[in-house]
């Protein structure tokens, strides 16, 4: 039995859902997400909660049930609260600077990295080595934030480099420490 499938997702006050088919509209305060979702999936909204239903206990159903319940509260959280990764530079001479409504990296490259948002998602820098990116799209949230990290990713021997805030990064010990 799917633990996270039988669960109903309840709405907040200000957050709308309609279920029109198989394509659920979720209106926030925020702004208005919309996706469809598989057709054997059965949607349904009761009294201030939508629940997701299966046909069967295959494990093709069993994996929809959950990841569809999921993709809705992320729809439903996004649309109130919204949602937010922040990366942190990390290194001498390692800099980001706020360019419109994209940023401009410095990471020790030899040119600057210029990062535009796609629509419904801001990135803003706070001093010169964090940046916030915000929106009420998780997966879009997530995807911008892993780009960002990839133009230069933590170093593995010297921690130099984009991580997420609160990453953890183990170093490696260098040649000389591994010989003794």
């Amino acid at each position: 039995m799917s633990r996270v499938g039988n669960q109903p997702i309840a709405l907040p006050a200000g957050v709308d859902v309609q279920i029109v088919g198989q394509q659920v509209t979720v209106k926030g305060p925020r702004g208005e997400l919309k996706q469809t979702f598989h057709p054997e999936m059965a949607l349904s909204r009761d009294n201030g909660t939508v629940v997701v239903g299966r046909p069967s206990d295959s494990s093709e159903h069993k994996a929809l049930h959950g990841l569809t319940r999921s993709l809705i509260n992320n729809m439903v959280l996004g649309t109130s609260n919204g949602f937010e990764k922040v990366l942190d530079l990390v290194g001498v001479g390692y800099r980001v600077a706020q360019n419109g409504k994209g940023i401009t990296l410095s990471v020790m490259l030899s040119h600057q990295v210029d990062i535009d948002p796609p629509d419904g998602i801001t990135l803003e820098v706070e001093g010169n080595n964090r940046i916030h990116v915000r929106g009420i799209d998780k997966q879009a949230v997530g995807q911008l934030a892993a780009e960002i990290r990839k133009v230069r990713p933590p170093n593995v021997y010297t921690g130099k480099g984009i991580r997420y805030s609160g990453e953890i990064v183990h170093l490696k010990p260098g040649k000389s420490a591994r010989r003794a």
